[in-house]
């Protein structure tokens, strides 16, 4: 962060914040957007200059496989905390403007060639910097002027697959990703079956990191976003859908070694096909908990626009 007003400047040219590691980047940076009861900012003395996530290199695919809860590791930080280790790693690499990765000694070329794929991939806009024993230069960290949050908002890895912004040179290293789209809805009892009997299987690759939204025939007055994370999958409701518009699927999923083809017919198949009977049951957690019940009752929330669909 470079200090803009005077007082500040002459005292310090920056300041380096360091968050502890389950810190979820996004209030970090909100933070300085937050304005008193007397409306100044943190904002209004400086300037959020980079936000830079270090990832260690030995443990970071197989944290993200591992799936585990924060209160299993005695992490979480408040009641009912009920974030997970992986979802947390991938929160702070998609909203990253430079990453770091630390411990390349451990790993061999191979291994250190694939991380940074799929790192690249995870997160296209970010600079990948490659750390010998925590030494890395200056200047890729400090006065980079590469924060921007509006970007940090909206261009994680996901979404610019959803829009066709690919990165092709990552495909060398296995590292590829396939969306999906329909506007059938899903049934319920099929979906769940793929998602935890088949996703983390290995049938279709490994699959890192897959997200967007997706609409149940059960629940067909909602609208939900998936978000999976390593071994880890959410599904939260998103907003109400005006039944008379189209159902939406639209899912990205970035792996490595994916057969795109194979897991695109295994989604297909969990559609509902034409003239089959409303399903009986349905195995996804309620989501009346989350008070959503009401708003799908009295108002209509259009989904975020994405580029050139």
């Amino acid at each position: 962060m470079r200090c803009l007003r005077n007082p500040c400047a002459s005292r310090f040219d920056y300041l380096l914040i360091e968050s502890s590691g389950i810190s979820e980047p996004m209030p970090v940076a909100a933070t300085f957007a937050f304005a008193r009861d007397d409306g100044a900012t943190l904002g209004d003395l400086a300037r959020l200059d980079t936000m830079v996530t270090v990832v260690d290199a030995a443990s970071f695919l197989p944290e993200l496989a591992r799936g585990d809860e924060l209160t299993q590791r005695g992490l979480d930080q408040y009641e009912n905390d009920e974030r997970t280790v992986s979802h947390l790693l991938m929160d702070q690499i998609e909203f990253a403007d430079v990453i770091v990765v630390n411990k390349l000694d451990l790993v061999d070329t191979a291994s250190a060639d694939l991380l940074r794929a799929a790192l690249s991939r995870l997160n296209p806009a970010a600079r990948v910097v490659s750390a010998d024993r925590g030494r890395v230069p200056v200047g890729e960290v400090l006065g980079t002027a590469r924060f921007d949050l509006e970007r940090a908002q909206q261009a994680p890895g996901w979404v610019r697959e959803l829009n066709g912004d690919h990165v092709p040179e990552t495909e060398e290293y296995g590292i590829s990703s396939t969306v999906f789209r329909s506007a059938t809805p899903f049934h319920p009892g099929r979906l769940w079956s793929f998602v935890t009997e088949e996703l983390d299987s290995g049938a279709y690759g490994q699959v890192l990191r897959s997200k967007g939204f997706f609409t149940l025939a059960s629940r067909s007055h909602v609208t939900g976003l998936w978000s999976q994370a390593g071994s880890v999958v959410r599904f939260e409701p998103y907003c109400a859908r005006d039944t008379d518009s189209p159902h939406v699927q639209e899912l990205v999923f970035i792996g490595t070694q994916l057969n795109a083809a194979r897991l695109r017919a295994a989604l297909t198949e969990c559609l509902m096909q034409e003239d089959e009977a409303q399903p009986a049951t349905d195995p996804f957690p309620a989501w009346d908990a989350y008070g959503f019940d009401e708003l799908c009752a009295h108002e209509h929330n259009p989904l975020p626009t994405v580029a050139g669909h």
